[in-house]
């Protein structure tokens, strides 16, 4: 199978199916995306400019990350579009993540009026807009003072193909195609499967964050640059209704988890979506519908990922692959 990589000169910042490709590979290939933090060199621009003090460590790599900005509306800059050879709309993308590497630094903000859970509320208590700069060179943790350490645990926060209907459509919310869904469970290892609305897929991602909390609740994790690799492949007929994916990580015992998503804007809406999606999962195991949602009663977890991409919330509903003796 064949490799390939895109740089920072294939970026676009909404979701278009008529985005030119800026690749196109085979089902079975693996591609590199270099990918821009969230503020699009923002933050770099702004240490650059002086209007945001860098420590002396992190200064002149900041600065060696300066770029112009980017032409067109405003949005996550993303890497891609990567038409994916011979996937059709009711074929599903698979995405193996093989890797996610971080730059040296990266940053977390927080303002008054921004979307973060807690903005207005803690506005009216003094609240200033704050961004604060992450150390990321020892690569398994970062400092965020004496005696506090944060572990590192790279993800793609938006990841996505084309939706089907005519765009261009903003990047913030996420989608039942994926997108910005900023699921932290999403790090190397892990499999995602992604609903096929238009030929080719039209696959882009970015906004990597080092680490970040379920929820995202201040609107941002640890945003940084980096580079993420991937392995594609087409499954035909998958019948995906809604992003899902298995993951090494979840926060219980098991050692995979299958999850599946729900992105709406009423929070019980995506909660039901994701639960019904893994029902479904259960089912074609053989399970009874009933049987099914008594198990995962049991032992499936709710976990909001993301509460601050209006208008949607994402909700994923983790099932603990090692009930089953095959896994």
């Amino acid at each position: 199978m064949t490799r390939h990589h895109l740089r920072l000169d294939a970026l676009h910042a909404v979701w278009d199916n008529a985005l030119p490709p800026a690749l196109t590979v085979a089902s079975g290939d693996t591609v590199t995306l270099d990918t821009l933090d969230a503020s699009g060199g923002g933050v770099a621009r702004r240490v650059a400019s002086g209007d945001l003090g860098a420590p002396d460590a992190l200064h002149a790599l900041i600065l060696a990350d300066v770029r112009d900005p980017l032409d067109g509306p405003r949005g996550h800059p993303l890497t891609g579009p990567v038409y994916v050879d011979g996937a059709q709309p009711g074929d599903a993308l698979r995405i193996e993540i093989l890797d996610v590497q971080t730059a040296a630094w990266g940053w977390t903000g927080c303002r008054p009026d921004g979307i973060g859970l807690l903005d207005a509320a803690l506005a009216a208590e003094g609240l200033c807009a704050h961004t604060h700069l992450w150390d990321l060179r020892a690569g398994t943790h970062a400092d965020f003072r004496p005696g506090i350490r944060v572990p590192l645990a790279p993800f793609p926060g938006v990841i996505g193909v084309a939706p089907a209907a005519p765009g261009p459509h903003p990047t913030a919310p996420p989608r039942h195609v994926g997108g910005n869904m900023d699921v932290r469970q999403l790090v190397a290892g892990s499999t995602l499967w992604l609903p096929v609305e238009v030929p080719g897929a039209l696959l882009s991602a970015g906004d990597l964050h080092a680490a970040q909390g379920d929820g995202e609740v201040s609107g941002t994790g640890i945003e940084t640059g980096g580079q993420l690799t991937l392995r594609v492949h087409v499954e035909r007929d998958a019948e995906l209704t809604t992003p899902e994916f298995t993951t090494p990580v979840s926060g219980g015992t098991s050692r995979l988890w299958h999850a599946t998503t729900g992105h709406h804007p009423d929070l019980m809406t995506a909660a039901r979506v994701a639960l019904r999606a893994l029902l479904r999962r259960l089912e074609a195991r053989g399970l009874s519908l009933k049987d099914a949602y008594v198990l995962a009663s049991a032992c499936v977890d709710l976990k909001i990922s993301q509460i601050v991409d209006a208008p949607n919330y994402t909700v994923s509903a983790f099932l603990p692959l090692d009930i089953f003796r095959e896994a």
